[in-house]
């Protein structure tokens, strides 16, 4: 009697979107997945939810794992000024513009085009892959614990607690993958040494939502921004800059990034609690920095938060016999080359590639090739992505003679800042040529 060989199990700390995004890739390759995250359910959009960018390589990976690939487009905003063409050959610019917040001017420092990007709300993306996966395969509402390899170092024991009942459970599986973000548990776990880097500044986001506003304000910065839905905009003053896009919906999206001493933070989250104090202070000086119509809208948006923003240096390593790193747990970066979320989907669909390629009896081989394939990209992005951050908000910089000036930059410094020179972009891995090919 032939008898059904028994599929390898994947144990997936952390339900966001790195996770989900790994569930899918493993289970593709035909792999039992088992998701544990602490939250109660899967993520509801909110007024308040933040906004993304989605680059063509991670936009043809999800088209790939949905059941409908134009979801994918029904969800989110193109970022194009060039009517005529394709859906999917999307043509996108990127105004950098210089701001004089006391003479209320700006002026264009850079432009670029044909980044090829969609704008999402993160629930959104999130909802599309979620809706690709067996629910049953979650574990909602479970804190991982800790975990432990046997000693032949096959498989891998993972100990967690079900937050309503206290009930501890224990899970065995081939591959312990860590998707649980920036301040990983698993990553704690394998380097309690590790720290992460401060760097300097926080970031206020918000959602401006037009059907609850004041349509002057809609105007003003339709009028101030006037390519506003077809692009990203990146204002930088001095000492400081700011993203604003369209989403879809009705909103437009708002990321100011403000230096200051390192927060107090409480908990295992890099958010900061944010008091009305606090809120009060943000109008003011953006009354002081940005021009009137930036300003009105971001005192007209309702509940903005505040995040602390930390990477670190790419780490020597991303795997240990079965266990596993991917997204920000294995490589915590700064958000200004939109490469979080990006790069957590190619890791996932990488990983799920080469352990398809090498099959359950070769997992060490699948890992190595997993590893060789993303650090040296994510490790070049990350550092590029710092750089870019001290660049933009005045900070100092190893190499430089001073911070960069948006008012004397040089050409090389407009140049640089432009979201085309993140290094290796447009490189796709041979090992998803297929996905890149088809979708």
């Amino acid at each position: 009697m032939n008898m059904k060989k028994q599929k390898p199990k994947a144990i997936v700390v952390g339900g966001s979107i790195t996770g989900e995004s790994c569930a899918k890739a493993l289970v593709s390759a035909g792999w039992d997945v088992v998701v544990i995250e602490k939250t109660r359910g899967p993520p509801t959009q909110n007024p308040t939810d933040a906004g993304l960018g989605l680059d063509p390589l991670a936009q043809k990976i999800v088209q790939s794992w949905l059941h409908e690939p134009e979801l994918l487009y029904n969800n989110t905003l193109p970022i194009t000024i060039t009517e005529g063409y394709n859906i999917i050959y999307l043509i996108s610019f990127f105004p950098n513009l210089a701001t004089d917040g006391e003479k209320k001017i700006s002026w264009v420092i850079g432009r670029e085009e044909g980044a090829k990007y969609l704008t999402a709300y993160w629930a959104d993306l999130h909802g599309l892959i979620y809706n690709t996966l067996p629910p049953e395969i979650f574990l909602w509402g479970h804190q991982y614990l800790s975990f432990c390899i046997s000693e032949d170092k096959l498989t891998v024991k993972v100990r967690a607690k079900d937050l309503e009942t206290d009930e501890i459970i224990e899970i065995v599986g081939d591959l312990l993958v860590g998707a649980d973000g920036i301040l990983s548990s698993i990553g704690q776990s394998i380097l309690p040494d590790f720290k992460l880097r401060y760097t300097g500044y926080c970031e206020w986001r918000g959602v401006f939502n037009f059907s609850e506003n004041d349509s002057e304000t809609i105007l003003g910065i339709r009028k101030s921004y006037p390519d506003i839905g077809k692009c990203f905009y990146t204002n930088i003053g001095s000492g400081s800059h700011i993203l604003v896009t369209e989403l879809k919906k009705e909103k437009f999206n708002w990321v100011w990034y403000v230096n200051q001493p390192e927060p107090e933070l409480k908990g295992n989250t890099t958010s900061v609690k944010v008091s009305s104090d606090m809120i009060e202070e943000l109008h003011q000086r953006a009354e002081q920095v940005w021009l009137p119509e930036l300003s009105r809208m971001i005192k007209e948006t309702k509940d903005p938060f505040l995040n602390a923003i930390y990477d670190c240096d790419p780490l020597e390593k991303i795997i240990w016999d079965r266990v596993v790193l991917t997204g920000d747990a294995a490589h915590p970066t700064t958000p200004h080359s939109a490469r979080s979320t990006n790069m957590a989907i190619i890791d996932a669909a990488v990983l799920g590639k080469c352990l398809e390629k090498w099959g359950p009896d070769h997992l060490d081989s699948a890992l190595e090739e997993y590893q060789s394939i993303r650090k040296p990209v994510t490790s070049a992005q990350v550092l590029h992505s710092r750089r870019l951050g001290q660049m933009k908000q005045g900070l100092s910089i190893p190499g430089r003679e001073r911070p960069f000036d948006p008012k004397t930059a040089s050409l090389e410094d407009s140049v640089f800042i432009l979201n085309k020179n993140v290094p290796l972009f447009d490189v796709v891995p041979p090992i998803l040529d297929s996905i890149f090919r088809s979708a």
